[in-house]
């Protein structure tokens, strides 16, 4: 049998490369002794400040000098214990204290929840990230922390991909609807003035910057020289443009909205009785997608009837897809997509209250709340039944990965340290294993 340990640094230092999350990092890492020392456990840092987007005549923000934006990322994952088929959609954000918090995988919710994830037990596969931008020194608001986020979408490109140091562009819509760009080399934000319609989604396909119009036509965005070029003519019908890569292709969501303030009206009675206009917009409701595939040579969107077995996701801060078998369910063909009118009372702990999550089948053509639909609802919160919680706050074990992940048997002397360290763990997986259910 191979001595997977005897592999060359050299070797082991372009495999860590291509891992793609830091839970990747971190099983490399635990393999042997010689495999972690090979690599440190390092994270692409970015400034810990930008500034704020200029204001919609491209003048310089008043509050620029005072406030600005931070940068973090997201990643969406789906978990799946090694001894049981049911899976669970999660969405994992890190800290710069390299904490990690657990987010509604759609919407910007965070759960409350201080529990531990033995991810050495479990099957972690990523499916989705996205980057958000958090308001520095603004006032908290009462709501929740969604509040502190720019609400566009924002997309990342890395210049250098083997570099933690290389440099980056950032592309979002400006609350003009325009497109506004980033550059770590020009530490400063320009709004493109090209295309009159307004843009609804940003998407980085194939390592190159694309952009949609409310009318369906799609352009190419030279982070270069700031410049937007022609790729396909729009497809007018829907209200709401989305962008997602699905099998290799560049895939249009098309939605369909209708606005009737009559409707659920005791659901808008209770929540915004003095917030008439506010009820109006949460009254809209979505009633239909359509779903076209780009034909690059013809420069054209064709429909695409059947998605067969892949399930489309439209998050508030990003979109992806997957297929039925990596997220444990019999069948695909459907959108999964948040709603207003979609009140799940059942989902959640209480803070995830407010929004709802929808389904749309594209072989009926029909839409239900995913509470609804047991099968996908099961991905969501709360956690399946298989994960087993414990006492201990997540601080504790990351404290005990951290030890093992200092002793290196390089030196002789951390020897006896690494044996107590991996005893710890042993120990608190045990714990683990006998926690009681939820």
């Amino acid at each position: 049998m191979a001595d997977w340990s005897q592999l060359p640094t050299d070797l082991l230092g372009l495999i860590a490369k291509r891992l793609d999350t830091s839970f990747d990092l971190f099983r490399f890492r635990h393999v042997c002794s010689t495999w972690r020392s090979s690599v440190t456990p390092t994270r692409r840092r970015f400034p810990g400040r930008f500034p704020l987007l200029p204001n919609e005549n491209n003048s310089k923000n008043f509050f620029s000098s005072s406030f600005g934006f931070s940068l973090s990322k997201r990643t969406v994952f789906v978990i799946r214990s090694r001894h049981n088929a049911t899976s669970w959609l999660i969405k994992v954000k890190e800290d710069e204290s390299n904490r990690k918090h657990l987010l509604n995988p759609l919407k910007r919710h965070r759960f409350d929840f201080a529990k531990v994830l033995d991810i050495q037990n479990l099957s972690l596969l990523e499916i989705g990230h996205e980057y958000v931008l958090n308001y520095i020194n603004y006032p908290p608001n009462s709501l929740n922390d969604a509040c502190t986020l720019y609400m566009e979408k924002l997309i990342l490109m890395h210049l250098d991909q083997k570099s933690d140091l290389g440099g980056f562009v950032l592309l979002t819509i400006h609350v003009s609807g325009k497109l506004a760009i980033y550059t770590s080399e020009n530490k400063d934000w320009v709004i493109l003035e090209q295309m009159p319609s307004p843009y609804d989604d940003v998407i980085l396909f194939k390592g190159k910057f694309y952009a949609v119009d409310n009318t369906g036509r799609i352009v190419y965005v030279d982070h270069s020289c700031f410049d937007v070029n022609l790729v396909a003519n729009p497809v007018f019908g829907g209200d709401k443009k989305y962008l997602v890569q699905c099998k290799g292709d560049l895939l249009l969501v098309d939605m369909y909205l209708s606005i009737d303030a009559t409707v659920d009206s005791s659901f808008s009675n209770e929540y915004f009785e003095h917030e008439p206009q506010l009820a109006y917009c949460m009254s809209e409701r979505t009633v239909m997608f359509k779903v076209f595939r780009l034909d690059w040579k013809q420069k054209e969107w064709i429909e695409v009837k059947n998605l067969r077995d892949h399930v489309l996701f439209l998050g508030e801060d990003c979109v992806f897809s997957t297929s039925a078998d990596d997220l444990g369910v019999s069948k695909g063909n459907c959108i999964l997509f948040v709603d207003n009118l979609f009140y799940l009372s059942g989902e959640g702990d209480g803070s995830d209250c407010g929004h709802g999550v929808g389904v749309f089948d594209l072989e009926s053509g029909c839409i239900k709340p995913l509470e609804n639909c047991p099968e996908l609802s099961k991905l969501f919160w709360p956690p399946p039944a298989w994960f087993s919680p414990t006492v201990l706050e997540v601080s504790v074990i990351f404290l005990l990965w951290f030890f093992v992940n200092c002793f290196s048997l390089n030196s002789s002397a951390n020897s006896a340290g690494l044996v107590i360290a991996r005893v710890l763990c042993s120990v608190l997986s045990l714990a683990l294993s006998k926690a009681p259910r939820i």
